[in-house]
């Protein structure tokens, strides 16, 4: 995605449904947290390819697994907030925290490689099979759509809590 709010779409319209399973915000973070690849490129002037390796499977992989374990250690900060966000609906497992992280951060790769010829998802593969840029409106589509559905869960979450 060119813009990375387009990401909270699947992580609110996928993540909150599946909340009993998955913890919600790691599982946000880690939808926009391989984004800082390209942001720090651009912002630093950085002689890196724009999509360089947090946007292959096996980057994601590994920043999905330091999200899951950063956020279990620092649940316990947060979890009050979660809990008041109704993000979250308990305790979670150490799995839990791992299973957001690196769905997240693989889910963000999938979204990303039909639209970028640059990403190399299947490193050390050098080549995007799923580029396709005929492909861009179905994936933003498809972003928009699960972010009207995490905002339609998120309101009747809301509501039966009341």
């Amino acid at each position: 995605m060119p813009f990375t709010p387009f990401h909270l779409g699947p992580a609110f319209g996928i993540g909150l449904p599946l909340r009993k399973y998955l913890h919600v915000p790691t599982f946000i973070i880690g939808n926009i947290i391989i984004d800082i690849e390209p942001f720090l490129v651009l912002v630093l002037g950085l002689k890196y390819p724009l999509h360089g390796y947090l946007h292959t499977f096996i980057g994601a992989s590994i920043i999905g697994i330091l999200i899951g374990y950063v956020m279990y250690i620092l649940d316990r900060s947060f979890h009050t907030l979660w809990k008041s966000l109704k993000l979250i609906e308990n305790y979670y497992r150490p799995r839990n925290y791992l299973m957001a992280g690196v769905i997240g951060t693989i889910l963000h790769v999938l979204l990303d490689s039909p639209l970028y010829h640059d990403i190399k998802p299947l490193y050390p593969l050098l080549t995007n099979p799923f580029y396709d840029p005929e492909l861009t409106v179905l994936v933003y589509g498809l972003c928009i759509f699960l972010g009207v559905i995490g905002f339609l869960c998120y309101l009747i979450i809301l509501f039966r809590s009341s």
